[in-house]
């Protein structure tokens, strides 16, 4: 259960400028190969376009920003798990906390999570933060989604509202090398987006990387704690005027060289209403 809004701390705003890492439009769909790539194809043959951006601190601003308005809200809702190391104990004990979390905070009447990652650099084989423009899925992708996990209900569920919603979290706190960024949804359309490929050894999935746009206005919330957890939209089905999705990244922190690396945890979720 998420806590009130007044119950953010006072804190000085850290607005910086840092470099993201945006994709320039080509003449193939991007495509990236998670295992080795057949003999003769690249890894990933997408055109990186880094761009210096400024992004605004929105603490002091916390309840300004809501999934329907911006794409990305967040919230103070601690955790029982001890360790998110655990696989075992992130989905007996985690998964459920999300899934009450997102019925409450979004009002959906089934929610369903999908998978998870843990990003830790510091250890061996760890997942490092990413560093580019994304939205986890597409239009297509999304509603793929629900037919890869949910089967025979899938076509009763799609015919109502439906999205996906990503809560990422702090394993421990402060964050401060390499937090995450958050476009707002007002400032970019659709026609800034590019399908791209990603290829697993047996699936073909599809995201969102993103072209450059100057009026893309980016946010990201300093010095996040571990009872805190940002809602993500990655899509809705709603064409209401409500926000669609969001899109976001991690980016190399100036204000805080030297920082121990992030540990985060980042679930997927289906919801329904």
């Amino acid at each position: 259960m998420s806590l009130a809004l007044d119950t953010w701390p006072t804190t000085v705003q850290k607005n910086l400028t840092a470099t993201l890492h945006y994709l320039k439009r080509g003449a193939e769909k991007p495509t990236r190969y998670v295992d080795a790539p057949p003999a003769g194809v690249p890894q990933w043959n997408g055109i990186d376009d880094p761009r210096d951006v400024a992004i605004a601190d929105a603490r002091g601003r916390e309840g300004e920003f809501t999934l329907d308005r911006n794409g990305f809200a967040l919230v103070r809702a601690p955790s029982q798990v001890h360790d998110f190391y655990s696989d075992d104990e992130v989905r007996r004990t985690y998964y459920p906390e999300v899934e009450r979390l997102l019925r409450t905070e979004l009002g959906a009447s089934r929610v369903f999570v999908f998978d998870h990652t843990v990003r830790n650099a510091a250890f061996s084989g760890g997942r490092e933060p990413s560093r580019r423009v994304h939205n986890d899925h597409t239009v297509n992708s999304a509603p793929r989604r629900v037919r890869d996990h949910l089967g025979a209900d899938a076509p009763a569920l799609l015919e109502g509202r439906f999205g996906i919603v990503n809560v990422w979290r702090p394993i421990r706190g402060p964050v401060q090398d390499s937090p995450l960024a958050l476009c707002d949804a007002r400032t970019f359309s659709d026609d800034d987006l590019i399908a791209s490929d990603l290829v697993y050894a047996h699936l073909r999935g599809e995201t969102s990387s993103v072209e450059y746009k100057p009026g893309h206005r980016w946010y990201y919330f300093s010095d996040m704690q571990p009872d805190e957890a940002l809602l993500i939209r990655i899509h809705d089905s709603a064409d209401d005027g409500r926000a669609r999705l969001s899109f976001h990244t991690s980016f190399d922190n100036p204000l805080a060289k030297g920082a121990p690396p992030r540990e985060s945890i980042e679930v997927r979720s289906l919801v329904f209403f």
